[in-house]
């Protein structure tokens, strides 16, 4: 199973990255994701990211301080 963390405080930004993750993994047909928002700024620092929003998966900080595209967001999850 594939877990996606959004960081971000809730910004306009934030919101934007997390309809982008949805609408990949829906594109994709990926049914085994968990999608995960983490909005609470102790959290996000345990990270060590200075710039929201950030996309973490599996673990890994694969974007930070920028909103993805969904082609881009496509070629991470697969």
């Amino acid at each position: 199973m594939k877990e996606i963390k959004i960081l971000g405080t809730g910004c306009p930004k934030c919101k934007q990255t997390t309809s982008m993750v949805e609408k990949a993994v829906e594109e994709l047909g990926l049914t085994n994701v968990t999608i995960e928002k983490v909005e609470d700024i102790m959290k996000i620092m345990e990270y060590n990211v200075i710039s929201t929003p950030a996309v973490v998966i599996d673990g890994d900080i694969k974007i930070k301080g920028r909103v993805p595209s969904v082609p881009e967001l496509k070629e991470l999850l697969q």
